[in-house]
């Protein structure tokens, strides 16, 4: 078996179990966000690193919802250099100035992407945006962040600062697949079968707006 195929192989597991297991957690989740579009308030998303290309996933794209807000701040993407978003992302009471130029209220929902869900500003984002009277809910690996400690001064990671969890399935540390020829693992999953889960739940909250907002493809 080529290392192609292999991770293939596996990745697709990871994938099938995600599909078996999630069904009820993005339910839950739907049910937050077509409440909050049905009453007036905002569907919102976020992710630092590499999961903000999740919250990009669900922002803007063909066949997704008009009506999400993103929360894109460069410094915490890639574009910018990979040691300083990996050193902001943990740096906390950066979470307090995103939350305080962008203005989520009381009945908004706020989706979080991070695999590790160990990070100052993810978590402190959460903590902040319930205290706001929001609901979180958190895209994350379990299984990661219960492998690893929190770097958030209060010790929570993701997971427990949320009110809906959406498991992506992955390994600690993300990638899956052994070589001889470096000590570290190769393939990576959270961004796969993070983008399969939200889009399963735009499709979710689709399917229950009574009239959504939904993008056309600017290139159709």
């Amino acid at each position: 078996m080529t290392g192609a195929s292999e991770y293939l192989q596996q990745a697709l597991v990871i994938a099938q179990r995600a599909a078996e297991t999630q069904a009820g957690a993005i339910q839950v989740a739907a049910t937050l966000v077509v409440e909050a579009m049905n009453t007036g308030h905002r569907f919102w998303v976020f992710g630092t690193g590499h999961s903000h290309l999740i919250a990009e996933e669900l922002y803007g794209r063909a066949g997704g919802l008009a009506d999400v807000r993103a929360v894109l701040e460069p410094g915490l993407m890639l574009h910018e250099g990979l040691t300083k978003s990996s050193l902001l992302e943990r740096l906390p009471g950066l979470a307090d100035v995103l939350l305080q130029i962008n203005d989520i209220e009381a009945g908004d929902v706020v989706l979080i992407a991070s695999n590790s869900g160990r990070n100052a500003v993810p978590v402190e984002f959460a903590l902040g945006v319930r205290a706001r009277g929001a609901h979180v809910i958190a895209l994350t690996s379990l299984a990661h962040s219960n492998s690893v400690t929190s770097r958030a001064p209060g010790g929570q990671r993701l997971f427990e600062a949320a009110d809906v969890v959406i498991d992506n399935c992955g390994t600690p540390g993300d990638a899956l697949i052994t070589v001889t020829t470096t000590p570290e693992k190769t393939g990576a999953t959270s961004t796969m079968v993070g983008a399969m889960l939200a889009q399963a739940l735009t499709v979710e909250i689709v399917s229950r707006l009574e009239k959504p907002n939904v993008l056309h493809s600017l290139n159709a």
